[in-house]
């Protein structure tokens, strides 16, 4: 039988020779998202790649080197914004009040968590309820991966241009056959060697411009801002605060099935809420924008079974360093859609596979007819577009089927203990 590659441990120190490239791997699976956001409020990406590398190594810190995540920018808050940049006698700083009250709502969402415990988690997010939820954080992401490739028409693409499918297909593939053809070390980078391979590929069709490296600066200084405290923007911020919380839940969860232990519970939710919490208050503080868990480097870690946080930390340092060397991330940023599509398409792929593998794992039994309609009303609800509206924010997603499975799961609960159930 064929040996499985070694796992590192999350608390497991990697040599710095090593530990460099897998930190720069990681780098690169989150910058196109984590550069995106700002990019759309019309702000230098430099201020969030700081707080971004700050908010991490809190993060870090605080759920004491035992919880692997890389903190990125959150598109959550993207609707609300919009809406305060829109309004004449606002500006961004509006928003970056409204960022601070939500990082400061995630602090003491955390403290509840701390006084009133985790067993309300059995019950309304059991485990036919999270496995579903868990494959909806990766299959609501397929869409942004195949389109990023160029796969799918859009304003952007509005028709599909050969080149972007070969350079997506020779990045996918790259990805995929390196987890069963590459070994040793070559298996751990596999995700960073696609994209090399990728790149060089997009460099030969002709796809990448390095007109805006020649015109960066070797070195510059983020633009700082600080927040304007405004009711009403800060009402506007708030509810997207719900689509984080669910979303951290998941994270945490998938992260859980994939190294192999239950982070939930140690260091705790309320420990990792909190990381993320002061991140994103520091964030609006500052001038950047909210941080949330980020799924491409969860899909790292589950394609490369390296959970070390000092290669998160490294990735976490390298993000601090690119703030202020303005050629090098501008850099990053001629990497063609279709090479980080190609890539994205398999970690998005792989977070999906690990909500299959937690009702695995978990014996869920769908025989008993509760899993079975919990499981799939949480996917219908997740994967059907349905929404609903609060303010300018639009629950949706795997953020609504999280809401409904807890909701459905909590009435069954409610049953049990009337002696309603016959399952």
């Amino acid at each position: 039988m064929k040996e499985q590659r070694k796992i590192i441990q999350v608390r497991e120190r990697v040599p710095l020779a090593k530990g460099i490239p897998l930190s720069i791997q990681h780098t690169f699976a989150m910058f196109s998202a984590s550069v995106l956001v700002p990019w759309l409020f019309g702000i230098n990406p430099a201020i969030v790649l700081l707080m971004n590398g700050i908010g991490t190594l809190i993060f870090i810190f605080i759920t004491q080197g035992k919880a692997p995540a890389y903190l990125g920018s959150s598109f959550a808050f993207l609707s609300p914004t919009f809406l305060i940049l829109a309004n004449p006698n606002m500006g961004y700083q509006y928003a970056l009040g409204g960022y601070v009250v939500t990082g400061l709502i995630f602090c003491a969402v955390a403290g509840i968590i701390r006084l009133a415990g985790l067993d309300w988690i059995d019950v309304v997010l059991p485990p036919a309820a999270m496995g579903p939820i868990v494959a909806l954080i990766g299959l609501e992401l397929a869409g942004s991966a195949a389109s990023n490739a160029g796969l799918i028409l859009s304003d952007t693409y509005t028709e599909i241009n050969p080149k972007y499918v070969i350079i997506f297909t020779i990045t996918l593939l790259f990805a995929v056959f390196g987890q069963v053809l590459f070994k040793g070390f070559m298996a751990a980078i596999s995700i960073l060697i696609a994209i090399c391979v990728g790149y060089v590929a997009a460099l030969i069709a002709g796809l990448v411009d390095f007109t805006p490296v020649s015109e960066a600066p070797l070195f510059a200084l983020p633009n700082f801002q600080t927040p304007v405290f405004d009711l009403s923007a800060i009402l506007i911020i708030i509810p997207a605060s719900l689509v984080v919380i669910s979303e951290h839940i998941g994270h945490q969860v998938v992260t859980s099935e994939i190294v192999g232990r239950d982070l939930i519970r140690d260091p705790g939710l309320h420990r990792s809420l909190l990381g993320d919490g002061i991140s994103t208050t520091l964030s609006g503080l500052f001038g950047a924008v909210p941080t949330t868990t980020y799924g491409e480097n969860i899909g790292v870690m589950a394609v490369t079974r390296v959970y070390s946080v000092w290669v998160i930390g490294g990735a976490a340092i390298f993000s601090i360093t690119l703030a202020f060397i303005g050629k090098a991330s501008v850099l990053i940023q001629t990497i063609p859609n279709p090479v980080m599509g190609g890539v994205s398409f398999l970690l998005y792929g792989m977070i999906a596979a690990s909500g299959l593998r937690l009702l695995v794992d978990k014996k869920v039994d769908f025989s008993r007819g509760r899993n079975l309609a919990l499981s799939a009303v949480v996917f219908v609800t997740g994967l059907s577009g349905a929404f609903i509206q609060i303010g300018e924010v639009k629950l949706t997603g795997m953020c609504l089927a999280t809401i409904v499975g807890m909701l459905l799961s909590l009435i069954f609960y409610i049953f049990d203990r009337t002696g309603l159930s016959n399952d």
